[in-house]
């Protein structure tokens, strides 16, 4: 009832901006922004894909992305994006990895396009 016998542990990991960009790397990684669109048009990380996480269809759009691909998954300051990637950890994703600071942290210039 309380969560006792669970692991302490997340099943998805909080990343720094240099292990996020590192991880970013990995052939098949997929890059989820998790912020309003109205964010993400302001400015994303290059290669993004736009999912918000609190918009009625986000589990529907999650279930349309491949389980078994590193995902990772940010927003503006790392909240949002944590609830997101505790719920592609309850769906099944494997690796899924969470942007610590989000884009306010995030050392590189954003992109529009």
């Amino acid at each position: 009832m309380f969560g006792f016998n669970k692991s302490s542990a997340p099943a998805f990991h909080n990343l720094t901006p240099a292990q996020f960009a590192e991880g970013l790397r990995q052939p098949g990684a997929v890059l989820v922004d998790v912020r309003r669109p109205d964010e993400f048009a302001g400015g994303h990380l290059p290669g993004a894909v736009n999912l918000e996480v609190t918009a009625p269809d986000f589990g529907q759009r999650v279930a349309a992305l491949d389980k078994t691909k590193p995902t990772y998954v940010y927003c503006r300051s790392g909240a949002r994006s944590a609830n997101a990637a505790g719920q592609l950890t309850t769906a099944g994703f494997a690796q899924v990895s969470n942007l610590l600071g989000g884009v306010l942290d995030w050392p590189e210039p954003l992109t529009t396009k």
